[in-house]
């Protein structure tokens, strides 16, 4: 195990990553499932899927250290992520060596992890299936992706698959508590439930956010993660939905800008938390449903790079739009 002095300049996501699976904050029976294959010595190839930050590479490097020594770690585990060329050169090459090269460990496999692997090319995947069947008795393949829609049919039929879903915040509280008390962070409760209202089961971008916010401001507060993140505050929204609601479109348009300016927000941003707070206002159903689609069709051509000031009084007219639809009779 690493010491604190030594891991000091560490980002706090790799010093405190989990080193055993017991260390791990969630997925009980994907854990207790990997830990009795690792027991029994029948160690299937893997395919874990799941958004970011939800334990996959923790867990298979977990996994990882416990089949392997220290000593043997290095000869046995071959990792390549998405910043290496995994292209079907690197797989007829660098991957197709070292599975075939025999272990001096008797009774022991390889393991071959393929970090972000839904960015691997279709003639690379396509490559990858003969070797995985080929060189069985000597390697295990760990493939880990964000979208398992992006690994072809027949890779996803030659592994046994576990998904890991976005972290609940009762499964994210006690780490993020060991870390605030090991860093000695000052911290305030609506802080940490800001950083687990956004990082949104994301165990990676909450402890970034909270590193980042003590950094920037030595005081973790609600305002000052939301500030430190370029995101809309609540009581900023909830201003937002008031002018939209209440004030004409010339007064509306110039206070958010305004607010957009001195806070530096992004209007998706703004449109994100209004949806969000838009159904929680008792609006007559079909209003709610011509507001919803005119603010889909602003986000849509957000994402496509529109002009923010257009789009933004494309929102405010979609509002002035549902203030004015008559219900039926």
């Amino acid at each position: 195990m690493v010491s604190n002095d030594q891991k000091v300049n560490l980002p706090w996501v790799e010093k405190y990553r989990p080193r055993t699976l017991e260390d791990l904050v969630s997925h009980d029976d994907i854990i207790n499932t990997v830990s009795k294959f690792i027991r029994e010595d029948q160690v299937p190839h893997l395919l874990f899927y799941g958004p970011p930050g939800t334990g996959k590479t923790s867990t298979i490097l977990a996994c990882a250290r416990q089949l392997y020594t220290p000593n043997q770690f290095s000869s046995m585990v071959l990792e390549l992520n998405a910043s290496d060329d995994r292209g079907i050169g690197i797989v007829r090459g660098q991957i197709l060596t070292f599975a075939s090269t025999r272990t001096i460990f008797k009774s022991r496999f390889k393991l071959i992890i393929l970090d972000e692997a839904d960015a691997m090319t279709m003639d690379a995947q396509n490559a990858l299936r003969r070797i995985i069947e080929k060189y069985t008795e000597n390697i295990r393949f760990c493939i880990i992706c964000n979208y398992l829609s992006k690994i072809i049919p027949a890779l996803q039929s030659r592994c046994t698959r576990f998904r890991f879903g976005p972290l609940a915040p009762e499964q994210i509280m006690p780490r993020l508590n060991y870390v605030i008390d090991e860093e000695r962070v000052q911290i305030s409760e609506d802080g940490k439930n800001a950083l687990i209202t956004l990082a949104k089961g994301d165990m990676r971008k909450v402890l970034n956010v909270l590193q980042s916010t003590w950094l920037a401001f030595k005081d973790v507060t609600e305002d000052t993660v939301y500030t430190c993140v370029g995101h809309p505050l609540r009581r900023d929204i909830e201003n937002i939905v008031k002018w939209l609601l209440n004030d004409d479109i010339k007064t509306t348009y110039k206070n958010i800008q305004e607010l957009k300016t001195l806070k530096g927000l992004a209007l998706t941003d703004i449109l994100t938390e209004v949806h969000n707070f838009v159904l929680r206002i008792e609006f007559p159903f079909e209003t709610l449903i011509r507001l919803l689609d005119k603010m889909a069709e602003v986000e849509y051509r957000l994402s496509q790079g529109a002009n923010e000031n257009i789009q933004l009084t494309g929102l405010i007219s979609s509002l002035q739009f549902a203030k004015h639809i008559k219900p039926p009779e």
